[in-house]
């Protein structure tokens, strides 16, 4: 593992955020930074979403781990490294990305769902292995391919949440992506940041618990 990833471990929980404005994603990573979180992944599909990366790394502690999510080919891996992603994901193997990461000093991340795309991610050089979209299989899904695949370190994301990301933990994952449900969104939109943040911190709770 890189340090990077060894952090991202440590952490036990990614935020992973898909929102529909800049401004609302720079307000969430605002309220998760408040919270206690020593990362966020800004996915692609946000608008301004590199643009945003570059500002959030320039002023953000140097300890505070920002990664590009969505990333789908070596283009979009590049301006990502250029804006100062310290993490790379994707929800699939793009070939070639673990060897830009790794030329780079960064660290990355793809996915799969099924063992053999598991273990292709691996080979092609991913520090870590993301399980997309997690909600499909469950944690069942998860422990088996743990037990398949004990030295690859899994973090599924997509559709884990309070209700069973300690069952995710407790089948076998590294870490786990916690999309936008680690946001209320209702509080975010109407200001509320004590709201926000109360909510965020309740992933913590069960991360460390």
């Amino acid at each position: 593992m890189t340090p990077a990833a060894e952090r991202l471990c440590a952490q036990r929980v990614i935020p992973v955020l898909r929102l529909p404005t800049r401004a609302l994603a720079e307000a969430a990573v605002d309220c998760l930074v408040e919270a206690g979180f020593g990362t966020v992944e800004l996915t692609l599909t946000t608008p301004d979403a590199i643009a945003l990366i570059a500002d959030l790394r320039a002023r953000l502690p140097a300890g505070f781990l920002v990664g590009a999510g969505t990333v789908l080919d070596l283009e979009a891996a590049q301006s990502c490294i250029q804006a100062g992603a310290d993490y790379l994901v994707s929800p699939c193997v793009v070939h070639g990305m673990a060897k830009l990461a790794r030329e780079r000093g960064r660290t990355c991340l793809m996915g799969g769902f099924t063992p053999g795309e598991i273990l292709a991610a691996w080979r092609e050089g991913s520090h870590l292995v993301k399980v997309f979209p997690a909600d499909t299989g469950g944690p069942a899904h998860l422990k088996a391919l743990h037990a398949v695949f004990p030295d690859i370190p899994l973090c599924p994301t997509g559709g884990v949440s309070l209700d069973n990301m300690a069952a995710y933990r407790a089948a076998g994952a590294a870490v786990v992506g916690v999309g936008n449900n680690i946001v209320d969104l209702k509080a975010l939109e109407a200001g509320d940041r004590a709201r926000v943040i109360e909510h965020a911190i309740r992933y913590l709770g069960i991360a460390t618990a």
